[in-house]
């Protein structure tokens, strides 16, 4: 299946694809590389336009503040490398909690949940070429969530009991691992920490 098919079947029938999906076979190679490294570059890249060439604006400044083409540079390539690396971390940690859930799935399925589920955040990335449009990135974030709960049953084999439970935890890891890896990224780029998967 094409990346585009996949990125317009999940975010139109969501619980058909996620049954598609839980049947597939993948490796956690082939997800990261050719589902989630383009659509994580969404966002690395919108954020280097809007960060270097667009501008931020303070309202105290009095107009837009950019922020230096090498610096945005290094902020885009960082955040793009550790929204992969976030993704595989949330994925074991989801992997591991299975069984306390009465689940159960590979790193790759639960990869499969972790990356499908981000598709609207990564879309949504484009937002970042205007700075000030980037709040309106909350509802492709409600909707991740949603993708993530439809998810978890077919892929994870998670009973529908656990469903809840199982989907609290795993955002809250998730949370955590974006908090942790963006604020190395604010570290390294010097631009300032923000969630980066």
């Amino acid at each position: 299946m094409s990346l585009q098919t996949r990125v317009v079947a999940i975010l139109t029938k969501p619980a058909d694809e996620w049954r598609t999906i839980a049947a597939e076979p993948a490796t956690v190679e082939g997800l990261l590389r050719g589902y989630a490294a383009p659509l994580a570059a969404i966002p690395a890249i919108a954020q280097f336009i809007g960060f270097s060439l667009i501008g931020i604006t303070v309202p105290v400044f009095g107009g837009a503040i950019r922020i230096g083409i090498v610096r945005s540079l290094v902020n885009a390539i960082v955040y793009w490398v550790l929204a992969l690396v976030g993704a595989w971390i949330a994925a074991v940690v989801i992997e591991k909690l299975a069984p306390t859930f009465q689940s159960r799935g590979t790193t790759a399925q639960a990869l499969k949940l972790v990356v499908y589920s981000m598709t609207p955040i990564w879309i949504a990335g484009v937002l970042y070429v205007v700075p000030a449009l980037i709040p309106l990135a909350i509802i492709a974030a409600l909707y991740a969530i949603y993708l993530f709960y439809l998810g978890l049953a077919p892929v994870m084999s998670t009973p529908a009991e656990k469903v809840i439970p199982y989907m609290v935890v795993s955002a809250i890891v998730i949370f955590v691992v974006s908090l942790i890896l963006g604020t190395i990224t604010g570290a390294i780029s010097g631009i300032g920490g923000y969630g980066t998967f």
